[in-house]
């Protein structure tokens, strides 16, 4: 078991050892406060979104960040995404993605971003200098923020929280006890909230993640999950994402016999972490996907998946907006 497994499975289970670390978790909160009211918010020139949640791992921002985007961008805003970049190494920033940047400048999610929306993606570890530069460099009227929440620096008009709904908040501990990057009760503060899968007994506005097409990662190939020959179900299944076991059971619910491979998140793949000595096909999520397809190994498939959020969300992000417009 890895250090990341061990750590998530007393994150989200019972702590035991880890309240031995209670006093860090004290001095962490408190530091946490402290860094929250001592920045100075700084406007970057246009209404901003953030989307972002309050635990350490994925809970499913992504899908939601494109799902926002199109739906912005759809009733006439031009926007802009920025990310931190976690995982790549651009040669300088913020650094403006295009068609020829790879995910080890990027990181793997604003690769995956920019490659679902086409926006303007900019990355930065300062998201505020990101952020000014898609809005005074490229025109862009509406910024949305990838995983900014504790971003402090950079002023905001909408706050979404993603909270994964099998999950919750794990044990309610802040680190190192507990996976929460803040206390539970700064979920209360946001905008909106979206429960991704899953019934914790949380409130909110619900998600689900939907994949019904495979894609080849060499051929380009697209084969509706449908259409999978039966013959073929038992597969290697591989994800590097904050919550693998999500990936794994959305695959058996699809059908497919399972042989599980979990990474860290934001794994960096080697043809062996990827490559088996059988002839059995391997899927992984489209995260993982955009750092393995160089290997151009035949039997290699992703599956992409959406966010369907409840229309309703939409009603309220729309007059959350109203009344930022109003404001500015």
């Amino acid at each position: 078991m890895s250090l990341e497994q061990g750590l998530n499975r007393a994150w989200y289970g019972k702590p035991k050892s880890l309240l031995l670390l209670v006093p860090l978790e004290f001095l962490y909160r408190l530091i946490v406060a402290l860094r929250r009211r001592l920045i100075r918010p700084q406007s970057c020139g246009a209404p901003l979104i953030v989307i972002g949640n309050i635990s350490v791992g994925g809970s499913g921002k992504t899908p939601v960040v494109l799902a926002v985007a199109e739906y912005c961008q759809r009733t006439g805003y031009k926007v802009g995404i920025v990310s931190r970049g976690y995982g790549g190494c651009a040669p300088q920033y913020p650094y403006l993605l295009t068609n020829q940047s790879t995910p080890a400048e990027s990181g793997d999610e604003p690769f995956l971003m920019y490659q679902r929306s086409g926006l303007p993606l900019a990355v930065a570890p300062d998201r505020l200098a990101a952020a000014k530069m898609l809005v005074e460099q490229h025109g862009c009227n509406l910024i949305i923020s990838d995983d900014g929440l504790q971003h402090y620096r950079l002023a905001r008009d909408i706050e979404v929280i993603v909270i994964d709904g099998e999950r919750g908040f794990g044990n309610g501990h802040c680190l190192p006890v507990g996976p929460l990057r803040e206390p539970i009760a700064r979920a209360n503060e946001v905008s909106l909230k979206i429960i991704n899968g899953g019934n914790a007994g949380l409130s909110g506005f619900n998600m689900n993640l939907n994949g019904s097409m495979a894609v080849n990662l060499l051929s380009g190939e697209q084969l509706a999950i449908a259409d999978w020959p039966p013959n073929q179900k038992r597969i290697h299944g591989i994800a590097g994402i904050g919550n693998p076991q999500r990936f794994f059971r959305s695959l058996r619910a699809m059908g497919f016999e399972v042989i599980e491979h979990p990474f860290p998140d934001h794994h960096d793949y080697t043809l062996d972490d990827v490559q088996f000595d059988d002839s059995l096909p391997v899927m992984m999520t489209e995260k993982d996907a955009v750092k393995c397809r160089s290997f151009e190994v035949q039997k290699h498939w992703m599956l992409p998946v959406s966010g369907e959020i409840d229309p309703l969300f939409y009603s309220a992000l729309q007059s959350n907006l109203a009344n930022v417009l109003h404001i500015h």
